[in-house]
């Protein structure tokens, strides 16, 4: 069982790898100043000795001034002596702020436990649920609260959890930041004493953060080292803080929502707030996001076992001028380069010959597409590839038939004016009726064009988030707006079960372990620039795996930075995750729709690897100095090797693999003219690992842009 009893309410979630030990600790005043509390998270410990890590709690010193045992607190609330970062503050009847929640019982399930709190003064109902599984390290944790008092509660947070840290000399932490086209640049730093926050306040997922931290002794590094990592699965607002005390202790805690809004519990309601995950990996940042992949795959994606074809595009060579014509013409071309499915984006529906009108009329446009999509699409079909759709649902220009019609439809204060951004407003989606709309025409548009794919765009952020008829609910369109996008898309796929998502939000704004538990990947960014996406690739591999990662070769120049790189490495780079293609292939010449057509094929006998792989990350900066990423699938092993300016004579020159087996032999099966590696050499495992490779783009002296694939299998042991 993941979840243990070990002593008198004290338990653990036993994973592969890590123990984590939580329990109930009463205070001074008996049962009245209970603290469900962390005991221990790190290297999974015998059985035998769980009972010691609970045995000594960490003295501490309580003053005047300070109680610091909140800090060790799994849900540590507004009330009482506790002024560190609340995971929960309710307001009650007549602007009582103080929750005093007293333990009532432990109710236990397959691989779970909820741990049952009441504030009896006030019908609160509180419960602290953990579940872990067999084949994973990451231990699930959320709250779920009910009013059973005869007045509503409000909750200025109401947070998933707080995850404790172990004492260690140092607080290093990991976490990336970012802008749209600059999405999860990767930061390293010290943990200052005090509160380090990361947040959205968009209504989404949001481009300047992630929600997850991985935190360290300062010591960790890419192969070794303990790190913590703390991840909430939402795709809606949130916020995540680190609070670093005075003392020396580090807690983390995390959920939905921001400053501002605030839940409403009418009495007899009940409210469930989304996983915060919490994983511990003694072999460093490499390991820790191997463990996420892995449970990625296992536990959260729809389809996780699938290919996922190579794609074209068609936005960036037709913008609004979409026509059948046009459309056949592109995908004539994109099949010949081995294309697998066919996406038409923007502009096929409405009056949508711009980005002011249209949106929210989800019907083929009668100007370009007087006969429907079926032309379109069975031309799509008898090429041989799949067809997908951009849509965009969430989203309503005022110049259209359904704002004319439904103005009440969207985010709004009475009174207040009605700011567009992208000149779109935002539908709100905790409507039932909005959802019921949203589900019919998706679902009509799939079914009568028998649609393998949709892009699912979402191109702006809240403003006046208001929604008046829900009265003293309002502020609740943050959880259930979100809530209700993620309904639409489980609903759709329940009845279209062959249909596979793409989440879009201007790029990577909607990139979490929500959305993907409903999609099948991600837009990563806007930007298509080859060198900037090393970089986007590089910070959202911590968390997300390459197989859930879209990435597109498109025109040089590039139409973002007007940047030129070279054709095989515009692949290369996109070929690190789901390949697809977002040129105007009717520019390209001859010479690169052939080389283009060479490096799909490469791609697609590398790619069970490269989706399903395990990834390393090797030596370099990416998109600065030399670099690598390597795959390892059973006998497999794929390596592409990027350097974007001319090297000098330091390191690196070699290129050391990782993750083989030191003691078998490998083959290379593909391979760079002048490697020292060609293709039929056998190679020890450990001298790939130790020693190395020199590898031509690596040399000094080259032209900028160089990149290469190497393909290596097990054959054996010496």
């Amino acid at each position: 069982m993941p979840i243990i009893p070990v002593a008198e309410r004290t338990w653990a979630a036993v994973t592969p790898a890590s123990t984590y030990l939580f329990g109930v600790e009463a205070g001074a005043d008996a049962d009245t100043d209970v603290r469900v509390v962390q005991w221990y998270w790190g290297p999974r410990l015998p059985e035998a000795a769980l009972a010691e890590a609970a045995r000594f709690p960490i003295p501490r010193q309580e003053t005047g001034f300070l109680d610091p045992r909140d800090v060790d607190e799994l849900l540590p609330v507004d009330g009482g002596r506790r002024w560190g970062v609340p995971s929960l503050q309710a307001v009650y009847e007549g602007g009582v702020r103080s929750v005093e929640l007293s333990y009532a019982e432990a109710v236990t399930g397959p691989g779970e436990i909820e741990l049952v709190l009441r504030d009896e003064a006030y019908g609160l109902r509180v419960g602290l649920h953990v579940r872990c599984a067999e084949d994973t390290d990451v231990v699930e944790r959320w709250v779920t609260v009910a009013n059973e008092g005869a007045a509503p509660v409000r909750f200025g947070r109401l947070d998933s959890g707080s995850w404790v840290l172990p004492e260690r000399p140092a607080h290093r932490c990991t976490g990336v930041f970012g802008a749209w086209g600059r999405e999860t640049q990767l930061q390293r730093t010290g943990l200052p004493v005090g509160e380090t926050t990361f947040t959205s306040r968009t209504g989404t997922t949001g481009h300047r953060a992630n929600p997850w931290i991985m935190i360290d002794a300062g010591d960790a590094t890419e192969e070794s080292g303990e790190v913590w990592t703390v991840a909430l699965a939402w795709s809606g607002s949130w916020r995540l803080t680190a609070q670093h005390r005075s003392e020396g202790d580090v807690a983390v805690t995390c959920g939905s929502g921001h400053d501002g809004p605030q839940a409403h519990l009418a009495p007899g309601e009940r409210l469930r707030t989304p996983s915060a995950l919490g994983l511990y990996s003694d072999g460093g940042y490499g390991a820790a996001s191997r463990a996420w992949h892995a449970y990625t795959r296992g536990h959260v994606l729809p389809a996780p076992d699938e290919e996922r074809p190579v794609l074209y595009n068609s936005w960036e060579a037709t913008g609004f001028d979409v026509s059948e014509a046009g459309q056949l013409e592109l995908a004539a071309r994109a099949a010949e380069l081995g294309a697998e499915l066919f996406v038409v984006d923007d502009g096929w529906f409405g009056t949508r010959d711009r980005d002011s009108r249209g949106l929210g009329d989800w019907w083929p446009s009668p100007a370009r597409f007087p006969d429907g999509l079926t032309r379109l699409f069975d031309g799509v079909r008898a090429l041989g590839m799949l067809p997908g759709l951009w849509v965009e649902p969430e989203m309503v220009n005022p110049d259209s038939d359904l704002y004319r019609d439904r103005p009440d439809w969207v985010l709004h204060h009475p009174g207040r004016r009605r700011d567009t951004m992208r000149n779109q407003l935002v539908l709100n989606f905790a409507r039932a009726d909005v959802r019921e709309w949203a589900v019919g025409w998706l679902d009509g548009l799939v079914g009568e064009y028998r649609l393998a794919y949709l892009k699912w765009d979402m191109n702006r952020s809240f403003s006046q988030a208001g929604w008046p008829e829900a009265g003293e609910r309002a502020d609740m369109l943050w959880i259930e707006h979100t809530d209700g996008v993620h309904a639409v898309m489980d609903e759709l796929r329940r009845r279209r079960p062959g249909l596979r998502i793409e989440s879009c939000s201007g790029g990577g704004g909607r990139v979490d372990l929500a959305v993907l538990r409903r999609t099948d990947l991600v837009w990563t960014s806007d930007n298509t620039d080859a060198r900037d996406r090393q970089t986007i690739q590089h910070g959202f591999s911590y968390l997300y795996p390459a197989g859930t990662m879209s990435a597109w070769v498109t025109d040089s120049p590039n139409p973002h930075t007007r940047r030129r790189v070279p054709l095989r490495y515009r692949f290369h780079v996109a070929m690190a995750g789901i390949l697809g293609i977002g040129g105007n292939l009717t520019t390209w010449s001859a010479e690169e729709l052939a080389e283009a057509a060479g490096l799909v094929a490469a791609y697609k006998a590398i790619r069970p690897v490269v989706q399903h792989g395990r990834l390393y990350r090797l030596a370099g900066t990416p998109g600065l100095t030399a670099s690598a990423v390597q795959y390892v699938l059973d006998d497999r092993v794929v390596v592409l090797a990027y350097n974007p300016f001319t090297l000098d004579a330091r390191p690196p020159r070699r290129l050391r693999l990782a993750g083989l087996d030191p003691e078998a032999v490998y083959e290379v099966v593909t391979s760079e003219a002048g490697t020292t590696a060609p293709a039929g050499s056998r190679w020890h495992g450990r001298t790939l690992t130790a020693h190395g490779l020199i590898l031509p783009s690596w040399l000094p002296n080259g032209p900028d842009y160089r990149s290469e694939l190497l393909e290596l299998r097990r054959v054996g042991t010496p």
